[in-house]
């Protein structure tokens, strides 16, 4: 598929979402209803203009595995339980997305009947098809992997045209924008320039993986009103992440 800084048309999408961005900071509660009202809304809003649709979801809000492991717990039991932890995201999302009658189906990588189907790959294509949300949850169900890596490798396999990583900043930079308030933005940029440049768009697995099945990323800001379903129905917002060399421009 074709990629203009000006005009992307998206077919399948995967929505790749941070465990925390379903949190107030500074809240006790892990998920905040207000939050993912507004995500749901906005994930609503872009499914009735005719995208297909499939999530990935972090656990952060719960657990972190990695941070479990640092502190001495065995590094595979920690990721298993931020697996789990995934799957309570997929959840809540879903019953909000639900409560909008958006039609859902969790997908898990852990086996889990009474909660979701298992993932299969055939199946999550039929439902995109037919118009459902798809939500990934589990991770890829093996420790050592980031649900960037979730993100990426769903994204290859049902064929989605993109990858789109909501964060808390508006894209990605040439310098941390926090430590230099001089740090330019890119509104495209090409893998070779991206990985040359260490600038962390994905972990490395994720991002070898995009590289290697041509699946373009959009960084982009969530935080701001309405930004998600721009994001979603193709709207120039974020930066591109591409195989297009001419794209290695920063604004």
């Amino acid at each position: 598929m074709a990629f203009h800084p000006n005009r992307r048309t998206f077919k399948r999408v995967v929505l790749k979402l941070s465990g925390e961005a379903l949190r107030e900071s500074g809240e006790r509660d892990n998920i905040s209803p207000p939050i993912v009202e507004r995500i749901a809304a906005e994930i609503k809003e872009a499914h009735q203009s005719g995208v297909e649709i499939a999530l990935v979801i972090g656990g952060g809000n719960f657990w972190r595995g990695v941070s479990a492991s640092d502190r001495g717990m065995d590094r595979a039991t920690a990721d298993y339980m931020g697996m789990l932890a995934t799957v309570m995201n997929a959840l809540a999302i879903q019953s909000m997305l639900e409560e909008l009658d958006v039609p859902t189906r969790v997908q898990t990588a852990i086996e889990m009947k009474n909660v979701a189907e298992p993932f299969i790959r055939r199946k999550a294509v039929r439902h995109l098809e037919l118009g459902r949300v798809v939500i990934f949850g589990a991770g890829t169900g093996n420790p050592f992997f980031s649900t960037d890596t979730t993100a990426a490798l769903r994204a290859s396999e049902v064929g989605a045209d993109v990858i789109l990583k909501a964060t808390k900043v508006d894209g990605v930079y040439d310098a941390d924008p926090v430590k230099n308030p001089e740090a330019k933005r890119y509104e495209t940029i090409s893998f070779y320039d991206a990985l040359t440049k260490r600038l962390g768009v994905l972990d490395s697995t994720a991002f070898s993986l995009c590289m290697d099945n041509h699946k373009p990323i959009v960084v982009f800001d969530m935080m701001a009103s309405g930004n998600i379903c721009r994001a979603l129905t193709g709207e120039p917002i974020g930066t591109l992440v591409g195989e297009q060399t001419q794209y290695a421009t920063a604004s």
